[in-house]
């Protein structure tokens, strides 16, 4: 469908699921390779890629058929696999004030919290919202709590939090609403780094838990 008179998007099944995903950024890889003029860029989300195009310079019709072309081409492996990021985490106290909360929700400890969210392998689904925030899934249906329905004012940089069945690292200092478990060193986007985004979409993703000292030690 158009969105405006400089993108289209192409919308595939409306729901959050790996199998869709990968399909999506597939089909987001093919359009990208098919190099057609005056695309400039491609974004796959969850389940829908925005092209985007400079109007007076497209061929709108060819553009167009190329989508349908790749679309009904069976997905292939997307070629942005790698091996998981790790990810260390010192969980709760003054870095996850809401581990808590989340330990009441799920009727566990937050030891339990955290061995359930240290233990999935994680999608990354897409990145928005600000520079580097990767949107991460499928979160343990027990650990799944709904976020804040007033967002913090300031969530600092290198935050882990949870909101339903997503869970994702803050990149830098913003308001937030999701459910906060913990913290990181780590930094999702540095623009110093010859490659500023840490997490692509298609990334897998694994978080495992560290104390404060090392929390500290790697800061």
């Amino acid at each position: 469908m158009p969105a405006g008179d400089s993108a289209v998007i192409v919308e595939l099944e409306e729901r959050i699921d790996p199998e869709v995903n990968a399909r999506t950024i597939a089909l987001a890889d093919a359009i990208q390779s098919a190099a057609i003029a005056a695309v400039r860029d491609v974004v796959p989300t969850y389940r829908s890629v925005a092209v985007y195009f400079d109007p007076l310079r497209v061929d709108y019709n060819a553009l167009i058929r190329c989508i349908e072309t790749e679309a009904a081409r069976p997905t292939a492996e997307s070629k942005r696999k790698r091996d998981p990021l790790r990810i260390p985490v010192c969980y709760g106290g003054e870095f996850g004030p809401d581990l808590g909360n989340v330990a009441a929700f799920a009727h566990m400890t937050e030891a339990d919290v955290i061995t359930v969210h240290t233990a999935t392998t994680y999608r990354v689904f897409m990145l928005g919202f600000v520079p580097g925030f990767a949107y991460l899934g499928v979160v343990d249906n027990r650990i799944a709590m709904p976020r804040h329905s007033t967002p913090r004012v300031r969530v600092p940089l290198g935050t882990v939090g949870i909101a339903g069945v997503q869970t994702g690292i803050y990149p830098a200092e913003t308001p937030g609403g999701w459910q906060l478990i913990g913290r990181t060193p780590v930094k999702p986007f540095d623009a110093s780094r010859a490659e500023p985004f840490l997490m692509k979409a298609g990334d897998a993703v694994q978080f495992y838990a560290i104390d404060v000292d090392e929390f500290r030690r790697a800061s």
